[in-house]
């Protein structure tokens, strides 16, 4: 079973940015999709963004689309999460997880096992 931790959260004022990381412990991590996801208080997880096992291809939510990058590391078993702009109404848990193999997933059904999450708090 794949492990991920995400790290890389914390506080920071509006217009900031962040890099979250994911490591993961899977050896098949080169040939999964992986993805980043956000959940705040009271609300439903909200799937973020998505990459291909090669990197090429990405998808993007429209609520972060050009504030926002995903990338991975297949060297290190990492996945990123540049996050530019950031807004009072990022402020949630973000996690990561495995998508499908071998191709791009564009909804969070695709995705599983959700790791535990960093907190990422931006203040106005």
């Amino acid at each position: 079973q794949v492990q991920l931790v995400e790290s890389g959260g914390g506080l920071v004022q509006a217009g900031d940015s962040l890099r979250l990381s994911c490591a993961a412990s899977e050896r098949t991590f080169s040939r999964s999709a992986m993805g980043w996801s956000r959940q705040a208080p009271g609300k439903e997880r909200e799937f973020l963004a998505g990459i291909s096992p090669s990197g090429v291809a990405t998808y993007y939510a429209d609520s972060v689309k050009g504030r926002f990058t995903i990338s991975r590391d297949n060297a290190k078993n990492t996945l990123y999460l540049q996050m530019n702009s950031l807004k009072p109404e990022d402020t949630a848990v973000y996690s990561c997880a495995a998508g499908p193999m071998y191709r791009l997933g564009y909804t969070i059904s695709e995705y599983s096992r959700w790791g535990q999450g960093t907190q990422v708090t931006v203040s106005s």
